[in-house]
Order: structure tokens, then C-alpha cells, then sequence
């Protein structure tokens, strides 16, 4: 079954070469027990190695089952190493960070047994040499003799063909020696055992069969093989393979013997993370600020498109520093006066709002939306009561108070808007379906005024809620309020009349709302609102009213007599007195500063191929307030970062090292796993999984102290800043910085886990 023919091998060190084995032939039975004799340097060891495929020969070759192996590649090497041979070393070779039965279990893992069978074979091995009682204790708990017999074990678990023995009492005293002779002679009555020893008497005591080398040569064989006809037999090899959880496994265990220096390691590769990490719990939360600072700005300045839209682009701003601070076009000495154009006139662009513009506003995807306003012309003509009898109208045009404004309506009915995000209703319900008044009042319950005396309030005294919902207003259609004189209309000074005609709107105020307690910005004013369908029901009554038709059949004012200009057209005056018309302005309030970049590609996708004359611009006031805050947090947020990076190149630099430290302390294990069938491959798996491990730790280890130290932070700037909670470390950014301790700690110990693989197995073995 195994043969060698005219093997050779030799070394070279410098200049000089050893020729270990010089056209080595040699056959060997099936079961047998073969003593290989000789003195120190003769060539026996490195003929177990080749027999082992340990190491390799020159020339020559190696035939198992009259299979050659000249073009076996080194995966097949490794499966021929686990399926076929079994090693007994005089040194043992055990890994000593995991227990007699993992060591015995190890062949098994290789071969690819599944966890229970592993377990029941390995079992049944160290039974057969009686130490089934010792499973779970280490190595290092047992004696020299106990330790040949788990190596003995190991050997015998994946049921090889042959069994080499490389001096396996050389180690032993001479009773313990004879009780692993008793058991090695017992495996050779159904195996093919072959034992180096330098021991004559050990070999003519146990052995069957006695080879004499010498020199490189074999000078005396006591049982050769003379004549025996080819088998012809195939040789099945199972490849071997090394489970990334078993790799995993073997780490772990030996991460266990060394955890101080294994934590120091972690910890000072944390340090990287841990930075970045409070970087980013720091920048997280103040962009959480900023965020719902600028959604407070938002509800507050809404892009707007009206007739008049100022565009503060940077080259129109670079145009006017440019008129600014150009000093050679200063203090001339001619004595003429220049026409020139001011920047300025180029920032404001005059639109032409159409119904088409309007339907296409109207297709804006609800979901980007927080609210949305259109403002019209018509006049409300409002008539109150006061508190004193008298009638007064209200002024709807104090805009210096910030009166008098339309009320953004919610676009998404299934999701909260503007109204619910920023408000909270302290009276009453906000319905833009019915006609009515809204009443803002500020963080101290106050309103102004001018506002509560235009309402018709007394303002000596408190006034409770109940008061201002119980209060009524009407609405003077047009037929009541405007009376024909001649050819012409004029007011009715007549108040009262006006307030109690039968058609006149009832109108109350049908909420009272404040700011929410985080929305600063909108709990310092007061104003009053009125609903959209409050003023659709306006112009629904008024459209067809008497001074309207008039209007519409006259030319000229028919309430001042003067001729339509630019500045009060036609078509404004009666959009003034009711008619349905497209709207002056349109306000438009994103969710989000994200949703903002949404509607503004949107809005500018109305534009594409007009002419300037035909575009409609917004005037978008919260743009460079996001562009300021956004890029100065992302800016110190990178600059922080690529800081705090150098200890990440650091501390890859630092596990590099102490993986190749891994390599060196562990050379011996690799040359176990070599010698058991473990391809290189599988010792770059185990490495890894060693610095994986590292890497996890030092990830954990490195979020958990940032968490840790968020709070102390957070005490310091809400002490500093009032602002409580603010580093907030986001998950995502978490198992982000994660993954890259993981990756960095893996691509920091590649090169040391190839160096391991590359290791000859044969000078592996020999390292202590």
C-alpha cells in the first residue's frame, strides 16, 4: 500500500548542501510494525516527514496504493496528512490552551465531522487508551505518559492507515515507555505503524520489521518486501477543511490564557473609536438641534412665491460686495453724475402667477409637505362689536403686527403636518374646513394690544378663553357692505346696519393656540389666523354681488372714479372684491430640511426651458441658513474625525504587531494543525479569527466607554449651554464603527496570518 521509490532529499544552507536521503526504495505492508534505526543525521526523521508528507523530496516519488504522488498539490498533501496518518511525536505536540478531548477532536474538525460525532469518536479514542476520565482537563494538567497517550488517541481518531511514531518514549521513563510499546504494538496488529528510534533493543523487543539507515541510505532491512503484486487499489483522500467557527473556537480558547494583554490590546485599539464615536455622539445631537432649530425656522419662513421674489444667489451677492468695495470707481474728479443699475434691482424678480402654475403646485407630493397656504386678494370686510357697544371694523391690514395671516392646512391627513408639530391647541380645534378665526397667543399667554383692541376687547383686564370662543364676528358680503351712489360705490359708514343684515357671515374665533414649548421662535408673538375656507366662502358670496358685475362691465374705479394703472389693475381690483382668482402668494411649509431640497427641485423643474419672463422664482429664506449651519457642523465634524483616525492608523499598526507576536508564540501549534492536515489557508482562518475577536472587543469595548463618557459631556454642556441630552450616539453610526474596528483589526493581522501559513511545518514542529 505504500512504496517509495528512489526518493531524494537534500538541504542547502549557503554554499553547503546535505544530502539527507540518497535513491531511498522501500516497501511496507499493509499492517506491520517497522523500526527505522540509526544514528543522529542518518536520514530517518526526514524519511517519516516525506512518508508523512510532512516535507517533501527531491526526486523520486511516493506511491499510495500505487498512486503517485509527484503531482499532488499541497491541499492534497493536507487531506493525505488527515485521512492517512496518524503522528506520534516524542514531544507530544499538544496544544495546551484547549483541553485533552479538543485536542483529540482536532483531526475530526479537520475532516469535517459534525460537533456530536466529533465529540462520540473522540470519546471512544481516549477510552482505548485509558484516559476517558481526563476529557476536560488541559494538557499541562497531565503526565509525560498520559500526555504519549492523548497524542496516542489523537492519532488513532480518524482511523488512518498508517501510524508514525517519531521516538515515542523517548521522553518517558522506562515503565511508562513499556506501556506505550505495549500499546503501539497493539495498533499494528491491524495498521501499518513505522517508529524512529534510536533505540536497537526498543526495535528487536516490539517491531516486526527493522530498517538500518544510514547516511541517507538504508543499509539492513530484517523483512523486506520481495515480490508482491500490484494492488491497482484507488486512493480516496477527503479534503480536509477548517470551519471558520471551529477557527473562531481555537482562538477564543487561546485568548483566554493571555486576557490581560488581550484587553490591554483592546483597549488601546479602542481608543480610536472611542474618539470617533463621541465625535459623532457630539455632532449627532447638536445636528438634532440644528435640525429642529431649522424646523422651527421653516414653520416660520416657508418658501414663498409671491409677485415680488427675492433670489440672494452668490453671484448677485458677489455683485453688490463688488459695487462695494471698489475703490478705483470712487471719488472721481469729473464732474458729471453716472446712471447706474444696483445689484440689488437684479435680486428681485417679478412673477406671473397662472392657474397653471397653481394646478401644478397642487401635484407636490403630500408626503414632503408639512403645509401649505394660498394667499388671496379678496378683503374680508370684518365687522366686531366692541366692548362699549359701538360697532368698528377690523383692520385686516396691520401687517407690522403680523396679523392677518391665511393658516398653513396640514396636506397629509395621515400624517401630523405643521399645524400638530408646532402647535399646541389650548382652546377649541383648528378645522380648515370651517370658516373661522385663529388666535396665537405667546409662551405667557399674551397678545398684543392693538391686536385684542382690533377684535373689539377691552384691554383693562384679563380675558378668559371662554370670552374670545364666545365672541362673534361677521363677514359684510359685498350686496351689504357697499352701497351704489350714481355711477359709483362707496362704503356703508352705516356699522351697525352692516353687522346685523340678514346675509352678513357669522363668524368665531375657533382656536386658541400657543407654540410648543421647544419651538422657541413661535412662542414670542402674538397674531391672529384666518381658515382658506373662510375665504372661499367670501368668494363664493361675493362673486356674483352687484358691485362685482358692475366692475367687471366698467373700465375705470368705479369706487374712485381714476383710470386702472400697473399698480392697481383691473383684474387686482376685482380679485380685491371678490372674484375667484389664482392666488397673490403661496406659501409653502416643508417637513424637513430634506423634503425642503425636494420641493426646491421641484419648483425648479417649473422653470426648465422658459425664458426669465415666464419663470416663477421662490424666495427661499431658510437656504443659507441650512447651508451655513450644515456645512460648518459637517466641516468640524471631519476635521474631529481625521484626528481621532491617526490612533485608528496607530493602534492597526499596534495589532499587526501583536498578531505577529500571536504567530511566533503559536509556531509550534501551526505545525500541529500542519501535521494533522490543516491547509495554509485554514492557519490564515485561525489568525484571523484571532484578530476578529480583538476587533469585536475593541469595537464593544470602545462604544461602550464613548456611551459611558456621554454622560459626563452631556452634564458639561447643559451645564455650559443649557442644552440637555446632546450627544446622542446614533445605532447606525454605532455597528458603522464597528464593522470598522472589525475590518481594520483584520486587515492589520493579514499579513502576520499569510506569514503563518507559509511556515514549514516540519521546522514549525521543532520550534519550543
Amino acid at each position: 500500500m505504500l512504496e517509495l521509490k528512489n526518493i531524494k532529499k537534500s538541504y542547502k544552507t549557503g554554499n553547503f548542501t546535505q544530502h539527507a536521503l540518497k535513491g531511498v526504495s522501500i516497501k511496507f505492508r499493509k499492517s506491520e510494525f517497522v523500526a527505522i534505526l540509526g544514528a543522529s543525521g542518518s536520514g530517518k526523521t526526514t524519511l517519516l516527514n516525506i512518508i508523512g508528507g510532512l516535507d517533501r523530496y527531491d526526486s523520486g516519488d511516493l506511491l499510495i496504493n500505487d498512486k503517485s504522488t509527484k503531482k499532488f498539490k499541497a491541499t492534497e498533501w493536507d487531506a493525505y496528512r488527515n485521512n492517512c496518518i496518524g503522528f506520534i511525536f516524542q514531544s507530544y505536540n499538544l496544544i495546551g490552551h484547549i483541553s485533552v478531548l479538543q485536542n483529540v477532536e482536532m483531526a475530526l474538525t479537520l475532516s469535517g465531522y459534525k460537533k456530536k460525532v466529533r465529540k462520540q469518536k473522540a470519546l471512544e479514542a481516549l477510552e482505548k487508551v485509558g484516559l476517558a476520565d481526563h476529557a476536560h482537563k488541559k494538557p499541562n494538567q497531565l503526565s509525560g505518559g498520559q500526555m504519549q497517550r492523548v497524542a496516542i488517541a489523537r492519532a488513532l481518531v480518524n482511523d488512518p492507515d498508517i501510524i508514525l511514531a517519531d521516538e515515542p518514549t523517548g521522553a518517558l521513563d522506562s515503565k511508562t515507555s513499556v506501556q506505550i510499546m505495549d500499546l503501539i504494538q497493539e495498533i499494528a496488529k491491524d495498521k501499518l505503524v513505522i517508529m524512529v528510534t534510536h533505540n536497537p533493543s526498543l526495535a528487536d523487543t516490539y517491531a516486526s520489521r527493522i530498517i538500518e539507515v544510514k547516511d541517507g541510505e538504508i543499509v539492513h532491512d530484517s523483512n523486506p518486501i520481495v515480490d508482491q503484486k500490484e494492488t491497482g487499489g484507488k486512493v480516496h483522500i477527503k479534503k480536509t477543511v477548517l470551519s471558520y467557527f471551529s477557527a473562531l473556537n481555537l482562538s477564543f480558547n487561546n485568548i483566554k490564557t493571555k486576557k490581560g494583554r488581550t484587553f490591554l490590546t483592546a483597549f488601546a485599539a479602542s481608543i480610536g473609536i472611542i474618539g470617533i464615536a463621541l465625535i459623532l455622539s457630539l455632532s449627532n445631537g447638536f445636528q438634532i438641534e440644528i435640525d429642529n432649530f431649522e424646523q422651527e425656522s421653516l414653520s416660520q419662513m416657508p418658501i414663498t412665491i409671491s409677485e415680488q421674489a427675492m433670489q440672494l444667489d452668490e453671484e448677485t451677492l458677489t455683485e453688490q460686495m463688488d459695487q462695494i468695495t471698489n475703490s478705483e470707481a470712487k471719488y472721481p474728479d469729473e464732474k458729471v453724475v453716472k446712471p447706474m443699475t444696483s445689484a440689488l434691482n437684479t435680486m428681485v424678480h417679478t412673477n406671473v402667477i397662472t392657474q397653471d402654475y397653481v394646478d401644478y403646485i397642487k401635484k407636490l407630493d403630500p408626503n414632503i409637505l408639512g403645509g401649505v397656504s394660498y394667499q388671496k386678494a379678496t378683503a374680508l370686510n370684518l365687522i366686531t362689536q366692541a366692548t362699549d357697544g359701538t360697532y368698528q371694523k377690523i383692520d385686516t391690514g396691520s401687517t407690522q403686527l403680523d396679523m392677518w395671516q391665511i393658516f398653513p392646512s396640514s396636506v397629509n391627513d395621515n400624517e401630523v403636518g405643521i399645524v400638530e408639530n408646532n402647535y399646541d391647541v389650548l382652546a377649541g380645534e383648528i378645522n380648515s374646513d370651517q370658516p373661522g378665526l385663529i388666535l396665537q397667543i405667546d409662551a405667557s399667554n399674551g397678545v398684543n394690544s392693538t391686536i385684542l383692541e382690533n377684535l373689539g376687547f377691552s384691554t383693562n383686564e384679563d380675558i378668559s378663553f371662554d370670552d374670545i370662543m364666545n365672541k362673534e364676528f361677521k363677514v359684510a358680503l359685498n350686496d351689504d357692505y357697499y352701497q351704489q351712489v350714481g355711477n359709483y360705490y362707496i362704503p356703508n359708514n352705516n356699522l351697525e346696519s352692516v353687522y346685523n343684515a340678514q346675509n352678513s357671515m357669522t363668524i368665531k374665533i375657533t382656536a386658541i393656540i400657543r407654540g410648543k414649548e421647544d419651538k422657541v421662535l413661535l412662542t414670542n408673538g402674538s397674531s391672529v389666523y384666518y381658515t382658506s375656507s373662510l375665504v372661499e366662502n367670501i368668494i363664493e358670496q361675493n362673486k356674483n354681488s352687484a358691485i362685482v358685475e358692475q366692475q367687471q362691465q366698467t373700465d375705470y374705479n368705479i369706487m374712485t372714479g381714476e383710470a386702472f394703472s400697473e399698480d392697481l389693475t383691473k383684474e387686482t381690483w376685482l380679485a380685491y372684491l371678490g372674484v375667484d382668482s389664482v392666488p397673490v402668494a403661496i406659501y409653502l411649509y416643508p417637513k424637513d430640511f430634506d423634503s425642503k431640497d425636494e420641493i426646491v427641485a421641484y419648483l425648479d423643474a417649473y422653470n426648465e426651458n422658459k425664458s426669465s419672463e415666464d419663470q416663477v422664482l421662490y424666495t427661499d429664506m431658510a437656504e443659507m441658513m441650512s447651508t451655513l449651519s450644515g456645512g460648518i457642523m459637517d466641516a468640524i465634524t471631519v476635521v474631529l474625525i481625521a484626528f481621532s483616525s491617526i490612533s485608528l492608523v496607530v493602534s492597526s499598526i499596534m495589532i499587526a504587531i501583536i498578531t505577529y507576536i500571536s504567530v511566533l508564540e503559536r509556531t509550534k501549534e501551526i505545525g500541529i494543525l500542519r501535521a494533522l492536515g490543516a491547509r495554509g489557508k485554514d492557519i490564515t482562518r485561525v489568525f484571523n479569527a484571532e484578530t476578529l475577536i480583538i476587533g469585536l472587543c475593541s469595537g464593544l469595548l470602545g462604544l461602550g466607554i464613548a456611551y459611558l463618557l456621554t454622560f459626563p459631556a452631556n452634564a458639561v454642556i447643559e451645564n455650559l449651554s443649557g442644552l440637555p441630552n446632546v450627544a446622542k450616539l446614533n445605532p447606525i453610526h454605532a455597528l458603522i464603527l464597528l464593522l470598522i474596528s472589525v475590518t481594520l483589526t483584520v486587515l492589520s493581522g493579514f499579513i502576520p496570518a499569510k506569514m503563518a501559513s507559509k511556515k514549514d511545518p516540519v521546522v514549525a514542529l521543532r520550534t519550543e
